[in-house]
């Protein structure tokens, strides 16, 4: 974790863009190079704010479209209420797609989604529901874990999700204790002997269920309730003295009542191995799927160390992660395969294309998003399990999860879809704005220059001569480099005729579509 001394060039700030958003712009890229390595990693803890989620589909039946419906009760009647359910749905699945390709480089969006997988909640059945799940996960994404996972705890989603809204003293329901120790905190070591888990035994579980009774949901998809709320209720509480096991030193939890559960999440934290699992976790997302036994003991100790230190807050960790010598190493670069969701907003937020229509085609486009991010194997606020979507966990392929016969087909499509002029909404066109890509380059008159700027901002690493001939040959339809300079230049005398912009916009159209499909593009 020695801080990174060497050049801070394009290189360096496209690397650290490209593993904390989901992507950034040429401009981007260099005004990074130009605040230096400090200020660029600082500038990516600045607040990200969004609007509401807004209806826009007829299904909905009490609040106007255009309007909010996050705080908004829901009709009686069955039937409508589950049409106005679905009608919700979609509107929060347009509205996250939406925010993802709206960020202004923070690293909120990232961490948000890191959350959202280590935490793997899935809908609970109320649209507003998930949608205070998320805004809480928004609310520390970048803030003190410790506080984040009390909160979700206590959260509506997560209570519904695994069963806590059920758990009383005269049924205690193991599932979330469970999961808070295996996946949430310190994480499921090598068994030792039955029930024990290295970090945590049976005995542990079965203790965390009785601390974690006594919650009720409340006001899911009420026709009276205008929140979803969990509350506290005493009479359903074990109030007994429970006792863990020998990895928690045998300490006891007494009846502490409405802040018992919180007691107990200090004492998991005060676990060595809570701020390891979670460094661990941070790492894969970050800097790449393999610890070694190098990179445990240099990188993730360091890491666990500064977690701790600094009261689990996660910005002292991340500053020095991405400040370090070890996140700049070259071998580092491109060694992990893209998401869906990084690979898509990636072909959206290098060009600055967004979906700026009426309200109906803007939210049907980003539904449209979700949905393709989806096919590809990753819907957004449904992971496919609690511990959330495999290619993060799963040894030893991880990220290669994301790249199988089908996936690849997808992915092609979706290149192709984007950059085309074949995706139309209700009359109006969506896809990748290439020549305002175009004009954001350092010197778009020069086929040679094109091409580097696209492979710095598209690729983690450079490519071969030949690679980049074959790309700048596409651009240039086989001419000569001069032809292409007095294409661009005629374009740029009128820009609003099509006969000088559509040549140009369907080369660069090529060149992306080719570029997105080549194996540099799906690692960063």
């Amino acid at each position: 974790m020695t801080p990174y001394s060497g050049p801070w060039t394009a290189v360096e700030a496209a690397h650290l863009l490209r593993r904390c958003t989901f992507g950034a712009t040429f401009q981007e890229i260099e005004d990074a190079v130009n605040a230096g390595m400090a200020t660029s990693v600082n500038q990516l803890f600045s607040p990200s704010l969004t609007d509401d989620p807004l209806a826009y589909d007829t299904a909905e039946q009490i609040v106007n479209l255009g309007e909010t419906w996050v705080n908004a009760v829901y009709p009686q009647d069955n039937t409508a209420n589950q049409q106005t359910e679905g009608a919700r749905m979609k509107s929060l699945g347009a509205w996250i797609a939406k925010n993802l390709n709206q960020e202004n480089l923070t690293l909120t969006e990232k961490m948000l989604f890191f959350w959202q997988n280590h935490f793997g909640v899935t809908s609970s059945g109320d649209a507003r529901a998930m949608y205070q799940y998320l805004q809480l996960l928004r609310q520390h994404a970048l803030g003190n874990v410790k506080q984040l996972v009390k909160d979700v705890s206590v959260d509506p989603c997560m209570l519904l999700f695994l069963n806590g809204s059920t758990n009383t003293v005269y049924s205690p329901n193991e599932n979330y204790g469970r999961e808070l120790l295996e996946l949430f905190t310190v994480g499921k070591g090598p068994q030792l002997a039955a029930g024990d888990y290295s970090t945590f035994t049976e005995q542990d579980v079965a203790a965390a269920a009785k601390i974690f009774t006594g919650n009720i949901v409340q006001g899911v998809r009420s026709a009276t309730l205008n929140q979803v709320t969990s509350t506290f209720m005493p009479i359903l509480h074990d109030n007994t003295t429970k006792t863990l096991s020998y990895h928690f030193a045998n300490q006891s939890i007494t009846g502490n009542g409405v802040m018992e559960y919180a007691d107990y999440i200090d004492v998991v934290f005060n676990q060595n191995d809570t701020a390891l699992a979670i460094c661990r976790k941070l790492y894969r997302y970050f800097v790449n799927y393999e610890i070694t036994p190098w990179v445990e003991q240099n990188v993730i100790a360091d890491m666990a160390q500064t977690f701790a230190a600094n009261n689990f807050e996660i910005a002292p960790v991340l500053i020095e992660l991405l400040s370090s010598e070890h996140f700049y190493d070259i071998s580092m670069r491109g060694a992990i395969i893209k998401s869906p969701l990084e690979m898509l907003l990636t072909m959206l937020n290098t060009s600055e294309t967004t979906a700026n229509f009426d309200l109906q085609s803007t939210y049907q486009i980003y539904l449209s998003m979700y949905g393709l991010a989806d096919q590809m194997g990753q819907a957004y606020a449904a992971p496919p399990s609690v511990a959330g979507w495999t290619a993060y966990y799963q040894a030893p392929a991880f990220y290669r999860l994301w790249i199988n016969s089908t996936y690849i087909k997808k992915r092609f499509d979706v290149a192709n879809l984007l950059t085309s002029n074949l995706y139309n909404v209700n009359g109006n066109v969506f896809k990748i704005q290439v020549l305002d890509l175009l004009n954001g380059l350092s010197v778009p008159y020069s086929a040679p220059q094109v091409i580097d700027d696209l492979c710095l901002v598209l690729f983690p690493k450079d490519i071969p001569a030949a690679d980049k001939l074959l790309i700048k040959n596409i651009l240039t339809n086989g001419l000569p480099d001069f032809e292409w300079t007095i294409q661009y230049n005629d374009y740029l005398s009128d820009p609003t005729n099509p006969v000088f912009y559509t040549p140009v916009e369907s080369r660069m159209q090529a060149v992306l579509n080719v570029m997105f499909k080549m194996p540099q593009f799906h690692v960063c």
